[in-house]
């Protein structure tokens, strides 16, 4: 037997008829469901989505700032940043995890200038990964968005970002023949592979010679393969022809 239940219900009448009380005055009752925009953005409010689009979003500017002109990257990483702002503002958001996260992204910045991830990019990865564990009060991440999140970070700013920068800055288009010629300072140890500092701008460099090139010694450019610099040392290399002597008239 299925039983019929009558719920009070403000401004509706009832009566009652043989016992039971029924409703006097029928109405029709609607539920209205959410707009496109309000669903968007009710989806923007999981801590989970809100905080892949912030990271991401924060990311992608990153990547942008190294490239010429305004990209689809940069677009999209100003949009995904504003819904990311939007899900934190409405979420119990700790200021100290924002600010984490905020000074990982500095801290990547400062390696993907030079070109060679270092000290920066880990303190950057440690500072990402206590921002992205501390950024919620009383709300949790599941650790597969966790770690897809800090795995996809690492990879990017240790080997995606510095590659990106360097083949950029190596392109034909800018030219490199001045390079040869060129003195710069180690800035690691060339033994045989290493990094050279060339008016101020980091590039992978190779000595062609057995004899190492220690750190902050002079070298010279002799040649240039791909995006790699060939060196020697500073004393007994390659001549700029520059400063080779005309022959005399």
């Amino acid at each position: 037997m299925i039983g019929q239940f009558v719920v009070d219900l403000p401004g509706v009448e009832t009566e009652v008829v043989d016992g039971d009380r029924q409703i006097a005055d029928t109405q029709e009752v609607q539920f209205g469901g959410l707009s496109l925009i309000g669903q968007l953005m009710h989806t923007v409010a999981s801590p989970a989505v809100a905080y892949l689009l912030f990271v991401i979003g924060l990311a992608l500017l990153l990547f942008e700032l190294y490239t010429a002109g305004v990209g689809i990257a940069g677009m999209v990483g100003a949009g995904s940043l504003i819904l990311g702002c939007y899900g934190l503002a409405v979420l119990p958001t700790r200021p100290i995890g924002v600010a984490l996260l905020l000074f990982a992204m500095f801290g990547y910045g400062v390696d993907v200038q030079t070109g060679v991830p270092r000290l920066w990019t880990a303190i950057a990865t440690v500072s990402f990964l206590l921002g992205s564990l501390v950024l919620f009060d009383g709300l949790s991440v599941s650790w597969i968005t966790l770690l897809a999140a800090f795995v996809g970070m690492t990879l990017a700013m240790y080997a995606g970002m510095p590659t990106m920068v360097r083949t950029r800055f190596s392109t034909p288009t800018i030219g490199r023949e001045w390079m040869i010629g060129e003195l710069g300072e180690a800035r690691t140890d060339i033994a045989p592979d290493g990094v050279i500092t060339l008016r101020d701008a980091p590039w992978r460099a190779r000595t062609n010679r057995a004899t190492p090139i220690h750190q902050h010694e002079r070298a010279r450019v002799v040649a240039i393969e791909g995006v790699v610099l060939e060196v020697e040392p500073e004393a007994g290399g390659a001549r700029d022809y520059r400063e080779r002597k005309r022959p005399s008239d």
